[in-house]
């Protein structure tokens, strides 16, 4: 997924939404810079983990025969309306960008961006997200401050927060109206998701609380954290950056309601896409429940944030498996397995990859060394 749960990097190389460009005292530390080597290495460790967990998953489910029959009663509108959303996601991302940066990005720009930051999501563990390096690709791109794309994300990354404390306390309502746990996780791992959506809302309200009224909280958490013995020597570089993140969120702080207004409903869209992806292609093939594939899927990519794979391959190939997979048949579980990373995993790396290699030509054919 273009995974914004890289929240503390984010938030370490940011600065004021839609401000002026940062001076170097607002901007310590650029985001980690792209480096051609270890990004093609870490495109390979997500594509070969994801491949070789759909490769089990066909050889324990698959059946041709089986899944002829079933191919029968395929819905081609609903296949078509998967590939219209999986695309909508990409311009609903771009419009995000666009509309927070107040006009500093074009939607066009803003697309970009979006599929860079869904591209370096992609290779990087879903735990950390691409968010940092996606804002130096912005900043290339548009010829930014690093300090000034970085805030654009940083903005995004703090909406997803906002849209994570409504959409959880919502799937763990659902689980008194519908089956939302899998009944192979065992009461076990029942708790343990619940618990896990708990530690998750907790997060995303400190987060927000700490962001929007109280900023001086998560510098007084750091510089705790960094007075450790094993932590001591980041010191240097951790507290400069949380001194710059307080004047930024001060700044978060002021801004009117109908700014985050409109950048709530376009974050609440972007993930209501994601969802929409899986639940169009499998009602493609087979006519589950509805309500229950939509919120088994919401709650799968709530899980999916803390795989520590690259783009969560092959976690999320698992947890398609146990939260989707006892809705339909056997035999159409790879199927839609496949065609589900395809539109919502494989396309964005080679979208992000082009657009990634583009600039990297570009900047070869400017003069510039490339990084």
């Amino acid at each position: 997924m273009g995974s914004p749960s890289g929240v503390l990097l984010s938030m370490s190389s940011s600065s004021p939404v839609a401000s002026p460009p940062p001076t170097d005292d607002d901007s310590p530390q650029d985001p980690p810079r792209p480096r051609t080597a270890g990004s093609t290495r870490n495109i390979v460790v997500s594509l070969l983990l994801s491949a070789l967990v759909l490769a089990a998953v066909g050889a324990l489910t698959f059946d041709a025969g089986a899944f002829g029959r079933l191919l029968q009663h395929l819905r081609p509108e609903l296949l078509a309306a998967a590939v219209a959303v999986a695309f909508a996601r990409i311009g609903l991302g771009g419009w995000r960008l666009s509309q927070v940066s107040e006009g500093r990005l074009s939607l066009r720009s803003g697309t970009r961006g979006q599929l860079a930051w869904d591209f370096f999501s992609s290779v990087t563990p879903s735990v950390v997200g691409g968010g940092p390096v996606a804002a130096f690709y912005v900043a290339r791109d548009e010829d930014l401050a690093v300090g000034e794309s970085a805030a654009f994300l940083f903005f995004c990354v703090l909406l997803d927060q906002l849209w994570f404390l409504v959409a959880i306390p919502l799937l763990v309502l659902a689980t008194f109206a519908i089956d939302l746990l899998p009944s192979a996780a065992g009461a076990v791992g029942g708790w343990s998701l619940l618990a896990y959506f708990g530690g998750l809302l907790l997060w995303a309200g400190l987060y927000a609380y700490a962001t929007l009224v109280r900023p001086r909280l998560l510098v007084a958490v750091a510089d705790w954290c960094v007075r450790w013995p094993y932590l001591r020597r980041f010191r240097e570089t951790v507290m400069p950056e949380m001194r710059a993140y307080f004047r930024r969120a001060r700044h978060l702080g002021s801004r009117p309601p109908a700014f985050y207004a409109s950048g709530f409903a376009l974050t609440a869209l972007t993930w209501l896409a994601r969802y929409a992806l899986v639940y169009l292609i499998v009602r493609s093939v087979h006519a589950a429940d509805g309500t229950l594939l939509f919120a088994r899927s919401a709650a799968m990519m709530l899980v999916g944030l803390v795989m520590p794979t690259p783009g969560g391959s092959g976690g999320l190939e698992g947890l398609y498996a146990l939260f989707i997979g006892p809705l339909m048949p056997e035999a159409l579980l790879a199927p839609t397995l496949l065609t589900w990373r395809l539109l919502g995993y494989y396309l964005f790396i080679a979208l992000g990859a082009y657009l990634f290699l583009h600039q990297l030509h570009q900047r070869r054919a400017d003069g510039a060394p490339p990084h």
